[in-house]
């Protein structure tokens, strides 16, 4: 039946001209967007698990600067034990020196002194974004520093914060506290009447009396003693750091392997979409045509009544 209130072939062609442009512009968006799934209503189930995977990799990236903050900190502070060491090698040389009958002990001492600021120098200077693990109060209530190490998710939702502990009373040369100070450069020795440390020993005033070269000889005993705790703790600091090169390097692998998993989960696939959109073109001028066909049949109704 033809009919001049409803051309039921102009209405299917419009609709599906319509259908065709929807599917176009969807296209159309996925090419610009890269994305198959850039919301909701796209894919509910992708699109929220992409989502919670995006807000785990900027936690993970969060972690991977603190780690990194964490491994300059242990490598300023290993390189202040290292130099430390090197200083405290010079002063015990100057030590041997003046365990040399006659010598002028008090000129040695001149150079010791300046030695010993170079040390505590090392170690006021051995600080990186206001933490030094070489100096500080063994007095306070907590001597460990904690470092972000991880970000792990549960598979119910809950998450987790694995940390690095630095125990800072095998690393710390120098002790604030008021007292009795257990710094590894600055606790106390006594040889026979004489008080010292290794940042304040003077030998000036020492003779070549039996006893007093007693004393030089307690004093070397005491560097020797120094240099190997610093020794330890330079290794302790190293394996620290180490740990943290490793949890830093991990956490750069799992912020690309989601960035991977994200992709294909919500990417799109450009070579089939332009393939597509190709498709959709013909499909839409075919789509037009036929409804100007469509509509032209009413035209034909008009040579009835002629």
């Amino acid at each position: 039946m033809s009919s001049l209130n409803t051309n039921v072939a102009a209405m299917t062609a419009l609709q599906t001209l319509r259908n065709t442009n929807s599917e176009m512009l969807q296209t159309q968006n996925r090419i610009s967007t890269g994305l198959r799934v850039a919301n909701a209503s796209d894919n509910a189930a992708y699109w929220s698990i992409a989502t919670t995977m995006r807000g785990d990799k900027s936690s993970i990236s969060a972690v991977s600067d603190a780690l990194g903050l964490g491994s300059a900190t242990a490598e300023i502070a290993s390189k202040g034990i290292e130099t430390a060491i090197d200083i405290a090698g010079k002063i015990k040389d100057k030590l041997l020196a003046a365990r040399t009958p006659g010598i002028d002990r008090s000129k040695i001492q001149s150079e010791i002194t300046e030695l010993q600021e170079s040390l505590k120098a090392v170690v006021d200077g051995a600080s990186f974004n206001g933490q030094n693990w070489l100096t500080g109060d063994s007095s306070a209530a907590t001597t460990t520093r904690s470092i972000v190490s991880s970000f792990t998710r549960g598979s119910d939702g809950s998450i987790s914060i694995g940390t690095i502990s630095v125990d800072l009373d095998n690393t710390r040369l120098v002790d604030t506290a008021s007292g009795s100070a257990s710094g590894l450069l600055n606790t106390e020795a006594t040889s026979g009447s004489t008080t010292y440390t290794v940042l304040d020993l003077d030998i000036s005033a020492l003779t070549d009396d039996t006893d007093d070269l007693g004393v030089i000889d307690d004093m070397l005993s005491t560097l020797d003693t120094a240099i190997g705790s610093m020794t330890d703790a330079a290794s302790s600091l190293g394996a620290i750091k180490t740990r943290i090169d490793i949890q830093k390097d991990f956490a750069d692998a799992m912020k690309a392997a989601i960035d991977k998993g994200v992709g294909q989960l919500v990417d799109a696939d450009m070579n089939e979409e332009s393939t597509r959109l190709q498709a959709l073109q013909v499909r839409q001028q075919l789509g037009i045509q036929a409804l100007s066909i469509a509509n032209q049949q009413a035209q034909s109704i008009l040579s009835l009544f002629r």
